[in-house]
């Protein structure tokens, strides 16, 4: 039996120039920074002075323990290629070692060849030859390109010989086009970007935290101290306090001020998209996935990401989050290697996650991994100094957006009514106030509707002295009374100006999905029953 280099007496023309090889061969691989269309051509024109059948492309990754085939060429035509083949821990070995191939290699017989069975079962190549030619730019591999043909012992050391006079010409179009192919993936990802972060809405008020020299003077402290930190922060409060606000402070006093603030609702997410949405997927992981996307943690690299609503996280999820905040790092939809991310997390929640641990509700070790910063933001009940600051703001605010030159003028018995309320929807029922007080006297005077009456927290008897007086009404009850009464007075309308979700301030998607957990009737089925 022959050996695996055992070569046929068949050599390349006699009559060969090689200069003139060298010459029209290097101007066809050189003529497109479409690899694939460069070595169609090269191929087409070497046919006439060696076997070539097909040229291959590739390049080791280690990270994948494998090769990558980049790219491919035969009588039918070029294409790329994105396929990786893994490769045993021996063969591994002999690549990083540089054993495996130093220069060249001739494989006459891939059956007995370790590598050469591997590539022709995946390439389904029968009974073949090839040759593998390793390319470098000043000494720094760049891959290796194969020249297969059909039949054993095709090759010689003439073929080689002349192969090798186009190792440099392949190697500099190798590195100009993935150097090409590295451009378009970053332009790519910048326009994606672009559109995502041009569909972000943020709001004047969320560059601006009003009441930090008052109510909120604390609070602000607090910002100051973890903003140069890369720790992770909670932020705790009311539905409508302005933990985004806060959010969105934390980023702009921070060394990553100029890079990306991703906000994610992980409430809004539907549950079987929560995977995507946040770590994205590769092509084809699964039915709809037509293209890689990057997740919003990827997107937030170098920058912060906002998670607002964590409590909203189903358990499985919150173990995927865990790791992320342990690792720093990612994987997306579809098996892909992990992506190393430098990124500051900050997560919200008005939910008590002290209960929902006990509950088993909230994983206690992602608690404790959140819970290293807490930062409570008071509800404006507590911190009435600033409505007349709130106020005077969205009215700005809201003529501006609104087109009103002349703004209305403001009594000073309106600001007292004001301040003499409750605001159990916090900063967001007071923004939703100002509207429509300029909504329905745009010309003035300016006077403001009465506000919605505080909800009263209903007590059962006296718990005794022993007791936990949190558990008198828990903070889901109060919110669904107030909905409740916000859906009576729209007639179960959600959407438009006068919608539920108008007056509250919040997404109407946001608003059913929280109703439909509170288990709270509106629409039609709210007209029905009324």
């Amino acid at each position: 039996m022959k050996s695996p280099n055992t070569v046929s007496e068949a050599a390349y023309p006699v009559e060969v120039d090689e200069n003139l090889f060298f010459k029209q061969a290097t101007l066809l691989i050189c003529s497109s920074l479409d690899i694939e269309t460069a070595l169609w051509r090269c191929r087409e024109y070497i046919c006439d002075f060696l076997p070539a059948d097909a040229i291959y492309l590739n390049i080791y990754e280690p990270t994948l323990g494998g090769l990558r085939y980049v790219a491919r060429a035969d009588a039918l035509g070029g294409e790329k290629m994105d396929l990786v083949i893994h490769l045993p821990q021996s063969l591994i070995h002999d690549i990083e070692t540089g054993r495996r191939l130093k220069d060249h290699m001739i494989i006459n017989r891939p059956e007995l060849d370790p590598m050469g069975r591997i590539i022709g079962e995946k390439f389904d190549m029968g009974e073949s030859s090839f040759i593998a030619l390793r390319l470098r730019i000043e000494g720094q591999r760049l891959g290796v390109i194969d020249f297969f043909a059909k039949g054993k012992d095709r090759f010689n050391q003439d073929h080689v010989r002349l192969i090798s006079l186009l190792r440099e010409p392949f190697a500099i179009a190798m590195a100009n086009a993935l150097r090409h192919q590295e451009v378009i993936r970053l332009k790519e990802e910048l326009a994606s970007d672009n559109r995502y972060l041009s569909s972000e809405l943020i709001s004047k008020s969320g560059n601006e935290v009003i009441g930090a020299d008052q109510g909120l003077s604390h609070v602000l402290e607090l910002v100051r101290q973890v903003a140069p930190m890369k720790s992770t922060t909670l932020i705790l409060g009311e539905t409508g306090v302005g933990k985004e606000v806060i959010a969105n402070a934390i980023h702009r006093l921070s060394p990553r001020k100029n890079h990306p603030f991703i906000k994610v609702n992980c409430g809004a997410i539907p549950e079987n998209l929560i995977d995507s949405e946040l770590f994205g997927h590769e092509k084809g992981a699964f039915t709809g996935a037509v293209k890689q996307k990057r997740g919003r943690f990827e997107r937030a690299h170098r920058g912060t990401i906002f998670l607002d609503e964590i409590g909203e996280l189903p358990s499985w999820a919150q173990v995927r989050l865990l790791r992320v905040l342990q690792t720093q790092e990612i994987e997306r939809v579809g098996g892909s290697p992990p992506i190393k991310l430098d990124i500051r997390v900050i997560v919200a929640t008005h939910r008590n996650l002290d209960r929902m641990v006990a509950e088993k509700k909230f994983r206690e070790d992602l608690w404790f991994r959140i819970n290293a910063f807490p930062i409570l933001i008071p509800p404006l009940r507590e911190r009435r100094s600033d409505i007349p600051l709130l106020v005077n703001h969205f009215l700005h605010k809201k003529s501006v957006e609104m087109g009103i030159q002349n703004r209305p003028e403001l009594m000073t018995e309106d600001i007292q009514r004001l301040m003499d309320h409750d605001w159990p929807g916090n900063v967001r029922e007071l923004e939703n106030n100002v509207e429509r007080a300029l909504i329905r006297h745009r010309h003035g005077p300016l006077h403001f509707s009465p506000p919605s009456p505080a909800i009263p927290i209903e007590q059962g008897p006296d718990p005794g002295p022993d007791s936990n007086p949190e558990t008198v009404a828990g903070l889901d009850e109060i919110i669904k009374s107030y909905i409740e009464k916000t859906i009576a007075r729209t007639g179960g309308q959600v959407n438009g100006k006068d919608g539920a979700a108008a007056m509250l301030g919040v997404n109407p998607n946001t608003l059913r999905h929280r109703m439909k957990k509170l288990g709270i009737v509106y629409g039609r089925e709210y007209r029905k029953g009324e």
